[in-house]
């Protein structure tokens, strides 16, 4: 049974996975959930994932949500000796660690300058800005110290993935982060190198700057964590 992804088009988790399956060559069923109409709050949904949260991988019955173990699965089921999700224990330990800092850390401050303040009623402030550099900044000072060329090796790897799709949504603000060299380098060269893996994450920025632009109506939706942003018609 081919695998089945729950996703949206937009959002940096599920676009990790996609490049994670797409980078492997697993076929998969790419499944839409309508987040502006709520399907990710219902309860069949929620039979899926309790946190009714997306992305939600389904293989065959076995239903796994949180997009860093959903790819960690797929690599040591599908693919274990691939270099995407090394097994040597030190590489491996990078890898995880740099999943845990973009989940705890990166995406968490730069999504909630970005992302939130598009779909929900936040506000951009000079606090959530500076949450966004030091996000930046400590990122900047792995790839020093690192010294490789990706996020986590020499080469790519899982990753890679969550880390380019927190980035793409600065870039879908117009934030400009051209003073970190290291982070603008390692972006700029996985566009260049993996362009197949980059329209995911293109295609999902020009949904972003569009949302920007025309901020959604997400009035008829009751969420259980953020503020719905009234809408005066």
């Amino acid at each position: 049974m081919v695998l089945k992804l729950y996703a949206v088009s937009d959002g940096p988790p599920s676009l990790s996975v996609r490049q994670t399956l797409t980078q492997l060559e697993i076929p998969f069923e790419l499944i839409n959930v309508d987040f502006g109409k709520g399907e990710h709050m219902t309860a069949e949904y929620a039979l899926m994932n309790p946190q009714k949260e997306i992305p939600v991988l389904d293989d065959d019955g076995f239903y796994l949500s949180e997009s860093n173990a959903i790819m960690q699965y797929i690599c040591d089921k599908y693919k274990p000796g691939s270099p995407l999700y090394p097994q040597d224990p030190q590489s491996r330990a990078i890898v995880n660690h740099r999943l845990c800092f973009n989940l705890a850390s990166y995406y968490a401050n730069i999504s909630a300058y970005t992302m939130a303040p598009i779909f929900f009623d936040y506000e951009r402030t000079p606090l959530g800005l500076k949450k966004v550099h030091i996000a930046l900044d400590v990122f900047e000072t792995y790839l020093n110290r690192f010294g490789k060329k990706y996020a986590a090796a020499d080469h790519l790897t899982i990753a890679d993935f969550p880390l380019i799709n927190s980035t793409m949504t600065l870039e879908a603000i117009g934030f400009d982060f051209s003073k970190y060299a290291k982070i603008h380098k390692w972006y700029n060269d996985f566009k260049r190198d993996y362009p197949e893996l980059w329209r995911i994450s293109e295609g999902a920025m020009k949904e972003i700057m569009e949302f920007a632009a025309n901020p959604p109506d997400l009035t008829h939706m009751d969420h259980p964590i953020h503020p719905i942003r009234k809408i005066n018609k």
